[in-house]
C-alpha cells in the first residue's frame, strides 16, 4: 500500500490541539472552517474517549476521513488507543488523508505491536513517553537504541512527553502557579532531553492544564524552550495564540543565528554582548532559524530597534 507522504517539521506543528474523536465538528476543524489559524490537531481515541464510545468514534472518523481536504500547513493526526485500534484505523478507507499517528503509552512492550503494522507506510509517527519506564534511564536508553535501529526511524516526527500520565504515576498533580519544572517532572524532562536529543530526536513539551494563568504558562514555555523542547499541546483553543506568540524569536538571537551559519563568519566572534562560536552554537542557530521561519521575530524588539534608529 502506497500512502501519501507528509513533509512537515516538528516546529511546523505549533500548539497541537487534542480533540475527542467523536466530536461532531471534526470535518470543519480538519478543513480549516473552524479554528482557521490552528496548525495541527490530534483526534484522540484514547483517554478522551470512554471504552463504550470507541466503536462509534471509529465509525465517525471513518465517515469524516473521506471529506478531509488537503490544507497547506495544517496537519492532522490520530491518537490511537492501542495496537488493535491502530489496525482498525489502518483498514479505514481514506486513512491516507491524515498525516500520522500518536502512539500512547509507548515503550518496548508495545514497540513491535505498533511498528510492525506501520512498516512500509509513510505516516509520521509520534510515540508518547508516559509509562513507568520513563523513570528508568536504562529503559529509555534501551528504547532509544531500538528506535535508532528500526527501519521506521525516519518516520518519527517527535517523541511526546505525557506529563499528566507521568504525574499520575507519581500520585501528584501540578500545583497552580508552579511550572512543571518546579515538580519532580523537571528532573525527568532533563533526563529525557539528555537521553534522546543528542541522537536527533525532537521532544515535545507537556500540556499546561490551567486556563486562567497565562503568566505561569509563559514562564513554563520559556523553560520548555530552554530545555530544547518543541511545541506544546494545547488543551483549549484559547491557549494556542499565547503559546505560538511565545515561539517568536528574539531579534538578537535571530541576528546571531544568521551570522553563525554564514560561511564567512569567523570561528569565534562577539555579537550582542555574547560570545558566538560556530563549532558549538551552530545547532542552536539552526533551531532558532527553524522557529523564525514558522513564527517570525518578536515584534516588540523590532519596534524598539526601529525607534532607536529614528
Amino acid at each position: 500500500m502506497t500512502l501519501q507522504t507528509t513533509d512537515c517539521s516538528p516546529w511546523a506543528l505549533g500548539a497541537p490541539l487534542y480533540m475527542p474523536a467523536h466530536r461532531h465538528d471534526i470535518l470543519d476543524c480538519a478543513n480549516g472552517e473552524k479554528y482557521p489559524s490552528l496548525r495541527s490537531m490530534i483526534f484522540c481515541t484514547e483517554d478522551a474517549v470512554s471504552h463504550s464510545e470507541v466503536d462509534s468514534s471509529l465509525r465517525h472518523l471513518g465517515l469524516c476521513l473521506q471529506g478531509f481536504r488537503t490544507v497547506p500547513e495544517r496537519f492532522r493526526f490520530i491518537r490511537v488507543r492501542n495496537p488493535e485500534v491502530l489496525a482498525r484505523l489502518l483498514d479505514l478507507p481514506h486513512i491516507e488523508n491524515i498525516d500520522g499517528f500518536v502512539l500512547p503509552k509507548f515503550d518496548t512492550n508495545v514497540f513491535h505491536a505498533y511498528f510492525d503494522q506501520l512498516k512500509g507506510t509513510t505516516f509520521k509517527i509520534m510515540p508518547t513517553l508516559e509509562t513507568r519506564d520513563v523513570f528508568d534511564v536504562g529503559a529509555m536508553v534501551e528504547l532509544r537504541q531500538a528506535l535508532l535501529q528500526h527501519e521506521i526511524f525516519a518516520q518519527i516526527l517527535m517523541l511526546r512527553i505525557g506529563g499528566n500520565d507521568l504525574m499520575n504515576l507519581l500520585g501528584i498533580r501540578r500545583p497552580r502557579q508552579l511550572t512543571l519544572y518546579d515538580t519532580p517532572l523537571g528532573h525527568i524532562i532533563s533526563q529525557l532531553v539528555t537521553v534522546f536529543k543528542p541522537y536527533h530526536f525532537s521532544l515535545s513539551a507537556p500540556v499546561f492544564e490551567y486556563l486562567n494563568d497565562n503568566d505561569t504558562l509563559q514562564q513554563e514555555i520559556q523553560r520548555d524552550l530552554a530545555f530544547g523542547l518543541i511545541g506544546k499541546t494545547a488543551i483549549h483553543p484559547s491557549q494556542i495564540a499565547n503559546i505560538e506568540a511565545a515561539y517568536q524569536v528574539d531579534l538578537d538571537d535571530y541576528e546571531m543565528a544568521v551570522k553563525l551559519i554564514d560561511s564567512t563568519a569567523p570561528a569565534v566572534f562577539k555579537m550582542h554582548d555574547a560570545m558566538c562560536e560556530v563549532a558549538t552554537h551552530r545547532q542552536w542557530a539552526m533551531s532558532i532559524l527553524n522557529r523564525q521561519q514558522c513564527y517570525g521575530v518578536n515584534g516588540e524588539k523590532l519596534l524598539e530597534r526601529a525607534e532607536v534608529s529614528v
